[in-house]
């Protein structure tokens, strides 16, 4: 299990400062950590390096696209 107990929070430079964003933080062993900016206590998504890296490929790639 992956500590978030010290993570740092960030948004993406284009959310503008809103509310309704998703944050990610880097994490020990280059997981990275997701989570809904509205429920900063909620849960957490946890991604290996590997699984970070096919997403980034595949959101580059237009895999997730609308049709």
């Amino acid at each position: 299990m992956v500590d978030l107990s010290r993570a740092k929070w960030f948004k993406s430079s284009r959310s503008a400062g809103g509310n309704d964003c998703v944050e990610a933080s880097h994490l020990d062993g280059g997981h990275v950590g997701v989570r809904d900016s509205k429920n900063s206590s909620g849960p957490a998504l946890v991604f290996t390096p590997g699984e970070w890296d096919a997403f980034l490929a595949g959101a580059k790639g237009g895999d997730f696209d609308r049709p």
